[in-house]
């Protein structure tokens, strides 16, 4: 890889512009070029009548100056010279055979000037515009048998001045500026609102009803929108009612079968298999009573996931322990994070559940796990560690999938296959990752990442 395509590459991510500077610089880059090339059409337009306005005052002026000269008495000519040239501008000086003469610029400008000049004075008349390295506009006349210079100075001959022209040019900028970012604003503000409320929603939280007014197109956009979050919303009420209904129309019946086993005259092999399945159908239930539960609201500040993660390790080491596994735990202290206690406990409550049931090790039968949580520049990392066989890296992704499970033959149960979505789906409100890494082996490592909270001064962590 080239460098110039290195730094491409390292350059542009940090270029995230939004939509708005991209509408903005678009709809100023035309208004812009529209302005320039407005300007040039002006130019070019308003050149011929400001070139034969030049000419004319060139040419009245020589014509009043040689003829107040001509009709003046001699003594007052140095008396009018003076005067001219302190209240006009106008220097009236001797032409010269020796002068050395620098024409004008060769432009349709001052081409124009200098033909309607010879025009007007006749064709011996000359235009220079420079007379012995002296700048200025230089225009011969003669009295009698004699040849003389009218000097002009060009800045009094020019019909608009620089700083009038930088004046209107900069005006027309700015206002192309505000005009283009009025525009973009009203483009992108419908956008930008749909763009939170789609946020609030992804989040699980009740969006804020989209103003349904405006033009038609952004208006049946909102209106669609609103009915579509309505009725997401609705489907998911109804979904959890179904599913509490569920649950408790087959836990009824579970417990009940389940206390009619106790009672009967069963072999104590057969009482522990059909325990073993009531187990598991009651482990599948709850996996999707808890996949159907809806996500927790974002804090508006971070809480204390060390704290957090402390309370939740003591509660299953004790439980692993009772099954006769272990769990060993390395929490930094003091990490931040925003995201809902709740949902931070299910999630990890999932990875070590997936643990004890399908990572236990092939030396004793017993889940040994390990559960780590530090910060790794801006994000918090929890790993969950098993000693099982592990998985192949071909089914990782398909394990992500809801109701996927893993290879009964290699792992001995069975379950919902929900666990792992859940912290996916979890995982997603937040703008989380999760990964599993596996090696043959040596076990599968289940890692979540959740951006760091920027804890401010008078911000105090949650617990």
């Amino acid at each position: 890889m080239t460098l110039p395509k290195r730094l491409r590459h390292a350059i542009l991510p940090r270029l995230r512009l939004g939509l708005f500077t991209r509408s903005f610089l678009l709809i100023a880059s035309l208004m812009l070029v529209s302005l320039g090339a407005w300007l040039q059409i002006f130019f070019d337009i308003e050149q011929g009548p400001r070139a034969m306005q030049l000419a004319q005052r060139i040419s009245t002026t020589v014509s009043i100056t040689r003829s107040a000269l001509v009709y003046a008495p001699t003594k007052v000519r140095p008396a009018l010279l003076l005067d001219l040239a302190t209240q006009e501008s106008l220097r009236v000086q001797p032409r010269e055979h020796t002068d050395v003469l620098e024409p004008l610029p060769h432009t349709d400008y001052w081409d124009n000037v200098s033909a309607e000049v010879r025009n007007r004075l006749g064709s011996q008349a000359s235009i220079m515009w420079a007379v012995n390295e002296m700048p200025g506009i230089w225009v011969s006349f003669h009295i009698d048998d004699k040849q003389y210079w009218l000097v002009f100075d060009r800045d009094q001959l020019r019909m608009t001045s620089g700083r009038e022209w930088l004046g209107w040019i900069t005006a027309s900028l700015m206002l192309a500026l505000l005009g283009a970012a009025i525009s973009a604003r009203f483009v992108n503000h419908p956008l930008s609102q749909l763009a939170k409320v789609a946020q609030q929603l992804a989040r699980g939280q009740t969006p804020t009803p989209l103003p349904e007014k405006g033009p038609v197109e952004i208006r049946d956009m909102n209106a669609a929108f609103n009915r579509m979050a309505r009725d997401i919303r609705q489907n998911e009420a109804d979904r959890e009612i179904m599913l509490a209904g569920i649950s408790h129309d087959l836990r009824t019946p579970l417990a009940r079968m389940r206390l009619e086993i106790e009672m009967g005259h069963l072999s104590d092999e057969a009482r522990q298999a059909i325990d073993d399945d009531l187990a598991q159908i009651n482990h599948s239930i709850g996996q999707l009573m808890e996949y159907a539960r809806p996500a927790g609201l974002v804090p508006e500040i971070g809480i204390d996931v060390s704290r957090v993660l402390e309370d939740l390790a003591e509660r299953e080491r004790s439980h692993t322990e009772t099954l006769g596994g272990h769990l060993q735990t390395s929490i930094e202290p003091g990490l931040q994070a925003r995201i809902s206690a709740n949902d931070l406990k299910r999630i990890v409550s999932n990875l070590i559940e997936n643990a004890r049931r399908y990572g236990r090790s092939p030396h004793d039968n017993q889940a040994h796990i390990s559960l780590h949580a530090y910060q790794s520049g801006p994000v918090l990392r929890i790993e969950v560690q098993d000693q099982g066989i592990g998985i192949p890296p071909t089914d990782i992704h398909r394990l992500l999938r809801p109701f996927a499970r893993g290879d009964l033959a290699r792992t001995g149960v069975s379950g919902a296959g929900l666990g792992l979505s859940i912290v996916e789906r979890l995982l997603g409100q937040v703008g989380g990752k999760f990964e599993l890494h596996s090696q043959p082996a040596q076990g599968l490592l289940a890692r979540i990442e959740i951006p760091k909270a920027k804890v401010r001064p008078t911000d105090k962590p949650m617990t």
